[in-house]
């Protein structure tokens, strides 16, 4: 990636936060890194998700 790192900040509703807070820390992670690998991980779903139907478009499957 090397494009170095910019700030996002985001006016957020309380109850989303400590549901945010819950899953991070379940999984032994900050909010922010929790977002962001959420954030990253919907990318590349929606991106292989793209990837796949365009490959099914080629081949003809339906």
């Amino acid at each position: 990636m090397g494009m170095g790192t910019s700030v996002l900040s985001l006016r957020i509703d309380g109850e989303l936060l400590e549901r945010l807070r819950h899953h991070a820390a379940k999984r032994g992670m900050s909010v922010q890194d929790y977002v962001v690998r959420t954030l990253i991980r919907d990318d590349f779903d929606e991106r292989f998700s793209a990837a796949v139907e365009e490959t099914e478009r080629f081949y003809g499957v339906t």
